[in-house]
This record gives structure tokens, C-alpha cells and sequence, in this order.
């Protein structure tokens, strides 16, 4: 069953361009902004926030805004923020990583773009619409425009809008752009989803196999997967699915079917009474038992007791 246009058209309707101020996530901000939040719902609201944060005011409304658009952080209508379950799971100081030492830390967190609410349309928009061989900032925002425009609350904004987001997601995963100081600190360059293409200034996304990728960290995308796009009550899904949907863990690592396959593999021989590939009729499968939520926390927790 596929997901309905419909449903799919409303979670983007309901985003949001990036508030990111054009600064790709830092080393360091998450935990900050998490320890900050978790002290004071209000911190991002104080006349103090700068001195509290140590940072420029623009930056004190980024490291917000990446906190939502990873859902590490839900705001109420009064603007206060609070931690979600995964940031306290995650960055407390007892927690799985809190300093994001571990890739697939950062694995999890790039998923986290691509699950509703969008606070950040650009991304999602540019994985799974973008065909060039190789671009630069200016085609990547036109890609980006031409896809928002089908949408009814992008459909007027304008070409600068959309070049900020090409911009800063280009650098958020680039390796070739490191050297610039000031993004030297962005730890998404690791996961190496873009390299330089052969023309200058140009790049391209990288559609091979990812080694850092853990098959744990993308069963656990999987998931969430299923759980915001494709719950119908079943207990499969197919692989094709995974790879090629709307927001699917496969758009969203641009990974290969073949990847796909052999990363639930894996992860079926480590939690073979929780899921497993299965062969319906020529269809190959995943197939799950019981709740999703609580599999996707087993899921994790595994992952992490693992790098203990």
C-alpha cells in the first residue's frame, strides 16, 4: 500500500523553511543547547540567552532550531522548549553519546530531518528530488524550488529562500568544505553523503554503500519509517518501500536496494525474534513483532550497549 499523496502533501504543507540562520549544526551545540533547555524551558527566550549560551544571538536561534528539526527539543505556543525522549536518551550526561562522539549518532540524527514535523523542507526535498549527476548552490536551490512550489505554503517564496538552504545543507555534509573555518565544526561532514564532483565547485551525492552506517542505526530508521509513513497495522513492509519511498531511509542515505537488503540482513541474525527478512511470493520483506515504539528503543539500545 503506498503512502497517500494526500497525507504526504499535508506533512509538507505543515513544514517549515530552515531557521537556521545559515549555520550548519556545530560540534558541541546539541549538548549545549540540550543541558540549557533541560535547566529552563525559556533559555532561548531570556535576555541573557547569549551570555548563558556563549554564543552570537543568531547563533543562540540555531542551535534551537537544529534541536527541533532533529526532535530533540518540542516547543509549546509560548515558545518554551523542552527535551524529547531521544535527547534525553541521548545527550544526557548519563545518556548513549551526549557528546556525539559515535557516527551513528549522527546516522540517526540526519533520519531524524526527514520524519514529521519538517522544520526544515530544503532537506528532505533535496534527497529525494534531486537527479543531477553533480551540482552547485544555485541548481541545488532551483531543485529544491521547483519541488516546494507543488506545495501550497512554499509556493510564493522567493529564490533567495531556498539558495540559504541549498547553501547550508551543501556545507553541513561536504567534506571538501572543512577547511573553511567556519564550518570546521560541523560533525555531518563525517557521514559523507556529498563529495566534490570533477567541476569545480560543484558536487555530488554519494549513492554507494555507506561503511559507517550501522545495519542497527538504519533498522532503527526503518522504524520510524514505519511508524510516521506506513503504519497500516501490518506486520511487513517491502524492501522496495524502504528504498524508494517519499522520506525512506534508502532516499534518506541514498543507499542502493542492495544495501537495503543486506543491512536488514544483518540486523535480522543480531534480533531474529523481532524482525526478519521474509520471501512473500517473490516480494522480499521485513517483517516485525510487536510494538513498533518499543522496538525502536530496543533497537537503539542494542545498537549503543554495543559500543560500550
Amino acid at each position: 500500500m503506498d503512502i497517500l499523496p494526500i497525507y504526504i502533501d499535508d506533512i509538507f504543507n505543515k513544514g517549515s523553511l530552515g531557521r537556521h540562520e545559515t549555520f550548519t549544526p556545530r560540534y558541541g551545540w546539541l549538548k549545549k543547547g540540550y543541558d540549557a533547555m533541560k535547566g529552563d524551558s525559556s533559555v532561548f527566550k531570556a535576555d541573557d540567552a547569549i551570555e548563558r549560551l556563549g554564543v552570537g544571538k543568531n547563533m543562540v536561534r540555531s542551535i534551537r532550531f537544529w534541536l527541533q528539526a532533529f526532535k530533540l527539543a518540542e516547543a509549546d505556543r509560548t515558545g518554551q522548549v523542552t527535551p524529547t525522549d531521544l535527547a534525553t536518551k541521548l545527550l544526557s550526561n548519563e545518556g548513549w553519546d551526549p557528546y556525539l562522539e559515535d557516527i551513528g549518532s549522527l546516522w540517526l540524527l540526519h533520519y531524524q530531518l526527514f520524519l514529521p514535523q519538517l522544520e526544515t523542507v530544503s532537506w528532505p526535498l533535496a534527497f529525494n528530488k534531486c537527479s543531477l549527476w553533480s551540482f552547485d548552490i544555485r541548481q541545488l536551490s532551483q531543485v529544491i524550488l521547483n519541488a516546494a512550489h507543488k506545495y501550497e505554503k512554499f509556493a510564493h517564496l522567493s529564490d533567495n529562500s531556498f539558495e540559504r538552504d541549498a547553501s547550508c545543507l551543501i556545507r553541513m555534509y561536504s567534506e571538501e568544505l572543512t577547511g573553511k573555518e567556519s564550518e570546521i565544526h560541523c560533525p555531518f561532514t563525517q557521514l559523507g553523503l556529498l563529495h566534490h564532483a570533477e567541476e569545480t565547485n560543484e558536487f555530488s551525492f554519494n549513492n554507494a554503500w555507506k561503511a559507517n552506517l550501522s545495519p542497527l542505526i538504519f533498522a532503527a530508521a526503518c522504524i520510524s519509517f514505519i511508524k510516521s509513513y506506513a503504519d497500516t497495522g501490518q506486520k511487513q513492509i517491502s524492501l522496495n518501500r524502504l528504498t524508494y519511498d517519499l522520506n525512506s531511509p534508502g532516499i534518506a542515505f541514498r543507499i542502493p536496494e542492495s544495501a537495503v537488503g543486506t543491512y536488514l540482513n544483518q540486523v535480522s541474525e543480531i534480533m531474529s525474534n523481532e524482525l526478519g527478512i521474509i520471501d512473500s511470493q517473490g516480494l522480499i520483506q521485513l517483517h516485525w513483532e510487536g510494538n513498533l515504539e518499543e522496538l525502536y528503543w530496543k533497537t537503539l539500545s542494542k545498537y549503543y550497549e554495543e559500543q560500550k
